[in-house]
């Protein structure tokens, strides 16, 4: 049985030994599928259906500078930016 006692003992645990740590494995990989498939979601973000591509691309250092100087969220407006001007040659 747990009291409330017990938790004054999780500050007298040692941390993990570099050992321990290189032993430990997903708990995908070490659960049954059933009690796995039980744990809660961690959440996050849901899968796109149209999920947004990696690229590199070259450009003039004062657009990224521009864009940057807007604040956090700086991608995603040249994203909207760059798709207005995509709507636009495919209507032309």
């Amino acid at each position: 049985m747990t009291s409330e006692d017990d938790w004054d003992l999780a500050g007298e645990i040692p941390p993990l030994t570099a050992e321990e740590l290189a032993q430990l494995r997903p708990a995908r990989d070490v659960l049954p599928p059933e009690v796995y498939a039980a744990l809660p979601s961690r959440g996050g973000r849901p899968r796109s259906e149209r999920p947004k591509q990696l690229v590199s691309l070259r450009l003039d250092p004062d657009v990224i500078e521009t864009f940057k100087a807007t604040g956090p969220g700086w991608q995603t407006r040249m994203n909207e930016v760059l798709a207005e001007a995509a709507r636009k040659l495919r209507v032309a």
